[in-house]
C-alpha cells in the first residue's frame, strides 16, 4: 500500500510538470505569435516610455544624424553610453530607450523573463522602437531623415522583428496603430539598422519571413556565441543579401556575446573586451560612412 502510494505520488508528480511545462510552452508560443499581447495607442505607449529616454547630442545647432540604442534583454546598461559618446565623437546623436525600467522589469530581476522570451518578445518591444523613433523625429537638433537604429543582442531582435513585421504588413503586436507621422510602414526617416550579436531564431520574425525594406543592415556577430546561435543570423543575413538587399556582417572572433558591456549579472560568463568594443566601434563607423549618413 504504501508502494502505490508513492508511485501515485510520483505520477501525480510527473503530471504536474508536464502541465506546468505545458503551460509554459503554450504561454511562449502565444507571446512570439502576438496573441496573448495586449495592443495599445501609440501615443499612450510614448508617454510610458518618454521619461526614461536619454538623449545625448553633440554640441552644436545640429540637426544631427541619430542613432537609437536598444538594449539587450537585462536592460540598459553602460554598453549604451559608451556606444552614445562614440557616436557623438562621430558627430552623432544617440536616444537611449529603457524598454525595461517603466515596466517595473528591472524589479527582483524580472528581466530574466525577458531573456526567457516569457515577456517583452522582440515582436513587442518593437512598438517601442516604432514610438521612440516617432519622438525622436520630432526634436529640434536631430535629423528627422537619418536614423540608425542599433541593438544590442534582444534589443537587435526588436529592431529585426521591426523590419520584418513592417514588410508583411503588420504592426508590431504591442501597438494598434502606427505613430502619427511614420506612415504606413512605420519606419520613415531610419536609414539603416545595426545589429549587435542578435537572436535571429525559430521565435523571430525575422527567420520566418525576412524583411523587404531596402535598407543598409549590418550585422556584428560572435564566433561561437553562447547566447544566442550566430549561424542562424549569418543565414539570415546571406539570404537578405542573395535577394538583393544591402546587408553586411562580421564575425568577431575571441571574444563573447555582450562584449561590449561591463556591467554583467551574478555568475555571468560574458567578459568585457575593450579591444572587441574598439573593433565594433570602428566597423560601424566605416557603415555609417558608407551609407552615406555622416
Amino acid at each position: 500500500m504504501q508502494m502505490q502510494r508513492r508511485w501515485i505520488w510520483i505520477v501525480s508528480g510527473l503530471g504536474a510538470i508536464a502541465a506546468a511545462m505545458g503551460l509554459l510552452g503554450c504561454n511562449t508560443y502565444l507571446r512570439y505569435q502576438g496573441w496573448s499581447v495586449e495592443r495599445q495607442d501609440p501615443e499612450a505607449l510614448a508617454q510610458m516610455l518618454r521619461p526614461s529616454y536619454r538623449v545625448q547630442l553633440p554640441s552644436g545647432p545640429g540637426p544631427f544624424p541619430t542613432a537609437i540604442l536598444i538594449s539587450g534583454c537585462d536592460g540598459p546598461k553602460d554598453n549604451l553610453g559608451r556606444w552614445a559618446e562614440a557616436l557623438n565623437r562621430m558627430g552623432w546623436g544617440a536616444m537611449m530607450v529603457d524598454s525595461h525600467g517603466p515596466r517595473g522589469l528591472t524589479e527582483a530581476q524580472l528581466w530574466r523573463l525577458v531573456c526567457a522570451g516569457q515577456v517583452l518578445t522582440g515582436g513587442e518591444r518593437a512598438g517601442d522602437i516604432a514610438v521612440a523613433l516617432a519622438d525622436v523625429r520630432a526634436m529640434p537638433r536631430v535629423d528627422p531623415d537619418r536614423i540608425v537604429l542599433i541593438g544590442s543582442s534582444h534589443g537587435g531582435w526588436s529592431i529585426l522583428d521591426l523590419l520584418s513585421l513592417s514588410g508583411q504588413g503588420r504592426r508590431p503586436f504591442n501597438l494598434a496603430r502606427w505613430p502619427e507621422g511614420q506612415g504606413d510602414m512605420g519606419l520613415d526617416g531610419v536609414v539603416g539598422a545595426v545589429l549587435l550579436y542578435p537572436y535571429c531564431g525559430v521565435g523571430s520574425q525575422v527567420s520566418r519571413h525576412g524583411w523587404s525594406a531596402d535598407l543598409p543592415v549590418q550585422f556584428l556577430v560572435v564566433e561561437d556565441d553562447t547566447i544566442v546561435n550566430e549561424e542562424a543570423c549569418l543565414a539570415v543575413a546571406e539570404r537578405m543579401k542573395a535577394n538583393g538587399l544591402p546587408v553586411e556582417w562580421h564575425v568577431l572572433e575571441g571574444t563573447t556575446h555582450g562584449f561590449d558591456q561591463q556591467e554583467k549579472s551574478l555568475f555571468s560568463t560574458l567578459e568585457f573586451s575593450p579591444e572587441a568594443t574598439k573593433q565594433a566601434i570602428a566597423l560601424v563607423k566605416g557603415f555609417l560612412g558608407r551609407i552615406g549618413a555622416q
